[in-house]
Parts: C-alpha cells; structure tokens; sequence
C-alpha cells in the first residue's frame, strides 16, 4: 500500500510521531471509519490520523490533535 500525505495533512505532522503514518504502508484500511475517514489512534496519544483509502493509495487528510476541539 502507498501512502500520500496531502498538504493540509503535512503541516499537523511536524508534532505528530512519524511513525503512526508510515505504518499505513502495512494497516491502511483496517482501523475504524469515523467520519467517513479510517481513523488510527496514535500510539503516542493524543493524535489521532485520518485517511482514505484510494485504490491502492492511504490519503492521509489530517492530523489531529485530540485535545483540541475538531471545528
């Protein structure tokens, strides 16, 4: 499995642990939909990722920070 990060999600990883991302390339599509998107948990709480699945490609859109408020 491939895996794109997009420009909007590129900025929310400078804090965020690389790691959780490039384990897409094994996991992309097995965690839970949330929204529409998969959603993995970091490992290192409180991140949370959120992809899509195109084809044989993971999109990551977003890295959030959990302790945040979404909006």
């Amino acid at each position: 499995m491939k895996v794109q990060k997009l420009d909007e999600a590129e900025q929310d990883l400078v804090d965020s642990p690389f790691s959780d991302v490039d384990s897409l390339h094994l996991h992309a599509g097995t965690h839970p939909r949330f929204l529409g998107y998969f959603r993995l948990l970091s490992r290192r709480f409180p991140f949370a990722i959120y992809d899509r699945l195109t084809g044989k490609i993971a999109r990551v859109h977003a890295v959030l920070d959990c302790r945040r408020n979404p909006a």
